[in-house]
């Protein structure tokens, strides 16, 4: 399995949010940090909204930030909100009947046994644990 550049974005942008709680953000300055485009983090921060994971200020002075501690925005739930509902494998979805072996296939329990460790997993961790290093990362991103 490979995250899809919207997840990894995701996490930057959350990451990035962290570092410093006390001051609101902007999607230009954090693209310039991460060297990406604003195009890509304005639909990232629009999902992120929507999930309830940041909050939004329009307007002079506005920007963004965290709406929960990072302690309390799990990993899973991060990848969950980004990669969204879509179903690992066809077979899984509402045209289940696509797969013409989905009746003798047990493919697909598999791969929902190992979706399901690998969320399990990243549950264990927080937002909080990815900025443990929290001076060390100010150092690379924060350099502008």
């Amino acid at each position: 399995m490979r995250l899809t550049t919207f997840s990894d974005y995701t996490l930057r942008v959350l990451i990035y949010l962290a570092l410093d709680q006390a001051e609101l953000a902007t999607i230009p300055v954090i693209a310039c940090a991460y060297g990406i485009s604003e195009n890509h983090l304005k639909k990232v921060v629009h999902q992120l909204a929507r999930a309830g994971m940041v909050e939004t200020l329009r307007g002079k002075g506005g920007g963004i930030r965290l709406a929960l501690p990072p302690e309390k925005i799990r990993l899973g739930e991060i990848i969950k909100a980004a990669e969204g509902a879509a179903p690992i494998v066809e077979c899984l979805g509402e045209e289940a009947s696509a797969c013409c072996i989905a009746p003798a296939c047990r493919l697909s329990g598999i791969l929902v046994r190992a979706f399901d460790a690998l969320y399990d997993v990243l549950d264990e961790y927080t937002l909080a644990d990815l900025v443990g290093n929290r001076r060390a990362l100010k150092q690379v991103l924060m350099r502008t």
